[in-house]
């Protein structure tokens, strides 16, 4: 599992060394997400501990006319609970989430705006009560819609991103605001410093009784480039 965020950037590098740069705009980020997690289900709701991780975004942007763009996010989502059996946590979190999307860019100003559909990929497993494991594979469609504004002539500028799947009883939303300032803004690149909230609810369904609801929201910081 923890391989897809590294392939995910070779295959978008290898593109962008293929491509002219006044053809093909390749975008990535990185940001490092601190957050609270909750867990909670038939089984009941433990305390869970504030986590953090890593999380990456490549998005690939061209001038062909109705070709859309495409854009992938990963992030890995760990947490343990507060109690613990013979040094060993009692409840654990561990899974892989990730979005690939085709957008289209419907304003590049100073107001952006990008609409689009994808899928989200959730894959891992979460314990509870020690011996309880439950493996989790899920493939579901997505909405996806990001909206922004820049500042002139100062560097400054602030998006909001949102995506929202569901499948059969399982559904999962995702929210984040950001401010950025770029650091670095010239006609090679643009690399800027990030500050942001995100907003993860997962539920995971079985049959017609909620199974499993996982949320995380934490502030954020993160750096971005585009090329």
């Amino acid at each position: 599992m923890r391989t897809r965020p590294a392939l995910c950037f070779i295959l978008g590098l290898g593109c962008f060394s293929a491509a002219q740069a006044d053809i093909i705009g390749v975008k990535g980020s990185v940001d490092y997400w601190h957050y609270d997690s909750d867990l909670s289900s038939a089984l009941g709701q433990p305390e869970m501990k504030d986590d953090s991780s890593l999380s990456f975004a490549l998005a690939v942007e061209h001038p062909v006319p109705l070709l859309p763009n495409v854009k992938i996010k990963h992030s890995t989502l760990e947490a343990e609970s507060e109690r613990e059996v013979l040094n060993e946590k009692m409840e654990r979190i561990d899974l892989d989430y990730s979005d690939f999307i085709v957008y289209y860019e419907i304003l590049d100003n100073i107001v952006s705006a990008d609409i689009g559909v994808g899928a989200k990929v959730l894959d891992g497993t979460v314990q509870q009560n020690l011996t309880e494991v439950e493996q989790v594979s899920e493939t579901l469609p997505m909405l996806y819609a990001e909206a922004g504004v820049k500042l002139p002539s100062t560097g400054l500028s602030a998006k909001a991103e949102a995506s929202y799947a569901k499948f059969d009883d399982t559904v999962i939303s995702d929210a984040q605001a950001e401010l950025k300032y770029n650091f670095i803004d010239n006609l090679l690149v643009d690399v800027g410093l990030k500050a942001g909230y995100r907003i993860l609810d997962v539920e995971l369904n079985e049959g017609d009784e909620r199974n499993l609801q996982l949320d995380f929201k934490g502030p954020y910081l993160g750096l971005e480039a585009h090329f």
